[in-house]
């Protein structure tokens, strides 16, 4: 058979899926829907008839999921987008099609004729356009006006005014890439938002991080909304790059950020529908109204810093990694960096290159992947210059990623490090032989899944594991029973001569902070952040089938969490947005599918 046969074939097979697809929508026959989907199916849903981040499994769940939304959402004009394509029996396509208040984006993948996966997203809201390409700014008014105001004018009565007085519609807690990219987004969808940071300037919270670090994601992968990284960024940008891009960034997309701000408590006004939020901002207190609170604190909260005996009496320096200043001061000094994952890693290399004597501490074990081979593997197909090459631009490769529900990825992603695992076998062999501990996560499906379920747990090697293998980090495995006047004895005896101690053991779950300003019970009442429910280790189940309470809403009216990495910033913030949006303008809103809390913490 000719391609073009084939492709016409393909193309013939799904535009006869879609219209019966969306003949059964329209008639709400919900029966008709499900019997197009494999007994094996899921709808991935972001926001475009759930109102909420939402997966439904298998045939009930789906016909329970139309059931309750298809009237309200009414969705309709499925039309397939571009040439659907074919490979070891699975059939893929894109589509677009509209709801009763927007128009999204869709992805479909077939087998033996059957929807597998089904992804629908929410692009924009009708009449609330971002106005952008024709629908562009002017800019500049042409003509005479004596009483013309200048774009400068504007946008110094805007900074004066907002949290003064005119209160923000939103305000995000943390300006960091999560907060910006989120920031940015509403910025161009009209809804006036106050980003309120600690740090005096964008980009400080990377600028004050250990000077080693670098990003170990691509560019490719990095970019924030609207504007991408020059042709000519790094692949693996340093920090303080990144912190210089951020304050640019927030600068020409115009946010209202305000640095050296603190967040110091909030209470949610049911009756007004707004919160009272309390912030320091530079020794001057204020009160700010936001009928929308966001928590934009990274995956991340509070430092995890162990205590151990003996801590108050060790007479060196001792700090978290997320405090650590670098490595200049400890040339022929003796360093214990406890912990095994990326900033251990990144710490060890930089005290070995500064002179220190350095001994790393594991007390459970690693995944670790070169960065070369995950970029080969793993993130290329979708984020390389290949990729670009291929046409595959980063809205394309965020969509392909998120079309793959959470309960399956783990079998997307296994085959990709089974390869790792055996091309780069003697380098994990030289590893071991060091006495370096390794997993490739609880079922061997690599970095993603581990940083999805938990966070943690992974290094990406960008050089210190050769240092680990050629023994210039020494290696200690087990746990910590105590520090003494200058030493770190570990539970098997072992004495380790210290000069320093850094803490490099991650951090605790964002709803940590967030109880600082709201209160524990409001966080115990929105539950755990992050986290899948895998019942893997440190993500305990039930399943939840998106992460937990991230993007979405959650059991406190008006309150939001948004973070997570450069990707899931960039890509998330659009759902977030659109969410936040649709308030302020008062678009109904049902939310399906509210997740429950199984886990406070």
């Amino acid at each position: 058979m000719s391609q073009t046969v084939e492709h016409n074939a393909t193309r013939a097979r799904v535009e006869q899926w879609i219209t019966e697809f969306s003949e059964a929508i329209a008639a709400r026959d919900t029966d008709r829907v499900v019997s197009l989907f494999g007994e094996d199916c899921y709808w991935r849903d972001l926001i475009a008839l759930t109102w909420n981040i939402k997966t439904s499994e298998g045939r009930a769940d789906i016909a329970a999921m139309l059931s309750a939304t298809l009237e309200h959402a009414a969705p309709t004009g499925f039309t397939v987008l571009g040439e659907p394509t074919e490979s070891g029996g699975v059939t893929e396509a894109w589509f677009s099609f509209e709801t009763a208040v927007g128009r999204g984006t869709g992805h479909l993948r077939l087998v033996n004729g059957k929807a597998w996966t089904f992804l629908t997203t929410l692009d924009e809201l009708k009449g609330h356009e971002e106005p952008k390409n024709h629908r562009r700014p002017r800019g500049a008014e042409h003509g005479a006006n004596p009483d013309r105001v200048t774009w400068r004018e504007e946008r110094e009565t805007e900074l004066a005014e907002l949290g003064r007085t005119r209160q923000p519609e939103v305000v995000i807690v943390g300006g960091g890439q999560g907060g910006i990219a989120l920031g940015a987004r509403l910025r161009q969808l009209g809804v006036p938002t106050i980003i309120v940071e600690r740090n005096e300037k964008p980009g400080d919270s990377w600028r004050r991080r250990y000077k080693s670090l670098a990003l170990h994601d691509p560019v490719w992968y990095d970019h924030l909304p609207y504007i991408d990284f020059p042709e000519n960024w790094p692949v693996f940008a340093p920090k303080d790059k990144i912190g210089d891009w951020l304050e640019m960034y927030t600068k020409v997309m115009e946010l209202n950020y305000w640095g050296s701000t603190t967040a110091l408590s909030a209470k949610y006004d049911e009756d007004n529908g707004q919160w009272e939020l309390v912030v320091d901002r530079d020794g001057e207190q204020i009160t700010l109204r936001p009928r929308q609170l966001v928590m934009a604190l990274g995956v991340s909260g509070k430092p995890n810093v162990p205590v151990f005996p003996g801590q108050d009496r060790f007479r060196g320096d001792q700090h978290h990694s997320s405090e650590h200043p670098g490595p200049d001061a400890y040339r022929g000094k003796k360093a214990v960096v406890i912990g095994s994952n990326n900033s251990s890693h990144d710490i060890c290399g930089a005290l070995w290159e500064a002179g220190a004597d350095v001994t790393m501490v594991q007390r459970s074990s690693t995944h670790v992947v070169r960065s070369d081979s995950l970029m080969e593997h793993s993130l290329g197909p979708l984020y390389s210059e290949e990729a670009v090459a291929a046409g595959i631009d980063t809205r394309t490769a965020d969509l392909t990623f998120a079309s793959i529900p959470y309960r399956i990825l783990n079998e997307f992603q296994k085959p990709a490090f089974d390869v790792i695992r055996e091309q780069d076998a003697e380098f994990y062999a030289r590893l071991e032989e060091a006495g370096f501990q390794l997993d490739f996560g609880d079922d061997d499906s690599g970095l993603f899944m581990k940083y999805l379920r938990r966070g943690s747990g992974y290094y990406i090697d960008v050089g210190a594991c050769e240092l680990i293998a050629d023994g210039s980090v020494k290696l200690a495995r087990g746990d910590v029973a105590e520090l003494t006047e200058t030493e770190v004895v570990l539970t098997d005896g072992t004495r380790l001569e210290a000069d320093l101690v850094v803490y490099a053991t991650g951090f605790r779950s964002m709803n940590g902070l967030a109880a600082d300003i709201v209160g524990q019970e409001v966080a115990d009442k929105v539950g755990k952040v992050w986290g899948l429910g895998s019942d893997t280790t440190k993500d305990p189940g039930p399943w939840e089938g998106e992460e937990r309470n991230m993007w979405k809403p959650t059991q406190q009216q008006a309150l939001w969490f948004h973070g997570g990495n450069l990707h899931q910033s960039r890509h998330y913030s659009l759902y977030l947005a659109l969410q936040l949006k649709a308030r302020a303008e008062g678009i109904p809103t049902p939310v399906y599918g509210l997740q429950e809390v199984h886990h406070t913490s």
